[in-house]
């Protein structure tokens, strides 16, 4: 039986845990070849081994979204250049800075939370778009949270970095709007990560959905068949 991403390329970021390693999982058992980027050298060759066993196929691509900025523009030619094309983006990197009044943010914090957050994004778009525009039917997800629709307290820094990071997706959207291309943004909603676990250090987080549960649904948007086009799909509670 023929797989929906058989012969495509997938490039994910914050793939080694999380949601990121569950969608890379889930795309590579739909047939694409995952390009997995993170920081963390040992957790990306455990994804590897879990792909292959699944009888998927991966190529690792150690990356800090915060400091390898030429790395980052480097992204899409390599990948270009190694498998002749790029189909996929599903950005699911992200970092939580501290939560702190917003008079309260000091520069050092400021500068973390948007590179990896906002600057990332900028960076993604710029070396991705012309493979994915040439692609029969690319494809681009950035995860987003529902923080970037409505600012709470102290946690304006988080939010204005998702908040600018969707801005930029939906311009993106309405820019290639007359291309194969299609770009949404996806809300998994409450997921049982580490980020969820350092922002809420109380809650139980069996009793979250897991990175798995939700994979299946952002993989989904990734299949030649998707139409939402400039969408921001939320995955509930």
């Amino acid at each position: 039986m023929a797989m929906p991403l058989e012969g495509s390329v997938a490039l994910i970021t914050g793939a080694s845990r999380g949601i990121g390693a569950a969608v890379a999982l889930e795309l590579a058992r739909m047939g694409a070849h995952c390009v997995l980027t993170a920081r963390t050298q040992g957790a990306l060759e455990e994804l590897d081994d879990a792909i292959r066993t699944a009888g998927g196929q991966a190529t690792l691509f150690p990356l800090d979204l915060a400091k390898d900025a030429e790395k980052m523009d480097m992204l899409g030619p390599s990948i270009v250049h190694r498998f002749g094309r790029l189909d996929i983006l599903v950005h699911a990197a992200g970092l939580l800075p501290k939560l702190t009044p917003v008079a309260h943010i000091m520069p050092p914090d400021w500068q973390a939370s948007i590179a990896v957050n906002l600057t990332a994004t900028w960076r993604l778009i710029r070396t991705c778009d012309p493979p994915l525009r040439a692609a029969p039917a690319g494809r681009a997800v950035f995860l987003t949270d529902s923080l970037a629709e409505a600012p709470r307290a102290y946690w304006g820094l988080y939010g204005f970095g998702k908040a600018g990071q969707a801005h930029l997706a939906r311009s993106w959207a309405a820019e290639v709007e007359s291309t194969p291309l299609r770009v949404n943004l996806v809300d998994p909603g409450p997921v049982a990560t580490r980020l969820r676990a350092v922002a809420m250090p109380g809650e139980n987080p069996a009793s979250l959905r897991q990175p798995a549960d939700v994979a299946p649904a952002i993989a989904g948007l990734c299949r030649p068949e998707e139409t939402r086009h400039g969408a921001s799909v939320a995955l509930g509670a």
